[in-house]
């Protein structure tokens, strides 16, 4: 309890709480379904009820949780409609992110991210699933920054929010991983070449993977979807 208290003395006790239930949730320690407790929260991390319900909140906006009024939060179940709606928005935003990119990137990111696609391919070696996520991730933060798109990223990151959970059912071997990290390679080597075209096509089919993925986990696990 004592790191909880140094933590909240930099950061606040929404952002705390926030932070942990939403590595919880996304990494699955936390199912869509299981139901979780303001009371519970706020005992476990120390704090008021307040930053609970403030946490609870945000990830509700990310659509993350459900919250129901006199009745328990539950961490939101899967949903087609939101999942489509995720990666529409994503795709979208990516697709300008990498077109900006092949049009004069910031060419100090280039190291940065030859060497997270090494760490990638060392994650994949080692089928180390939640290393190589969170380098999937800072890999496509590390384009908006090269894109001069850092903005972008938020966006870009709460729409990720919606299927990283079915991502991470989906890693359950290196060869899943080993597809995206192809797909991050063709990525940035348009990106260099400035091949607008070939950003794009690898862009969408990177994320057009999700389409196998939702329906192998559908079959696998129809008790976490709501729809």
């Amino acid at each position: 309890m004592a790191q909880v208290h140094n933590v909240l003395e930099r950061r606040t006790s929404a952002d705390v709480v926030f932070d942990h239930l939403y590595n919880e949730i996304i990494t699955l320690g936390l199912l869509p379904g299981t139901k979780i407790s303001e009371v519970e929260i706020a005992n476990q991390f120390d704090v008021s009820r307040q930053p609970v319900r403030d946490a609870f909140s945000r990830l509700g906006n990310l659509d993350l949780l459900l919250i129901r009024p006199q009745k328990a939060t539950v961490v939101k179940k899967f949903s087609n409609r939101s999942i489509l709606s995720a990666r529409f928005t994503r795709t979208a935003v990516e697709v300008e992110v990498l077109h900006r990119a092949c049009q004069g990137r910031d060419k100090k990111f280039d190291a940065r991210i030859e060497k997270n696609l090494a760490q990638q391919q060392a994650a994949i070696d080692v089928v180390d699933t939640d290393r190589f996520h969170r380098l999937d991730y800072e890999f496509h933060r590390l384009l908006c920054e090269a894109a001069r798109c850092g903005f972008a990223f938020q966006t870009i990151a709460d729409n990720k929010a919606q299927v990283d959970r079915l991502c991470l059912l989906s890693l359950a071997d290196n060869t899943d991983m080993q597809a995206l990290y192809d797909d991050h390679i063709d990525v940035f080597s348009g990106v260099k070449d400035g091949d607008i075209d070939k950003v794009s096509q690898a862009i969408r089919r990177h994320l057009g993977r999700l389409d196998g993925t939702v329906e192998t986990i559908r079959q696998a696990h129809l008790e976490y979807f709501e729809d």
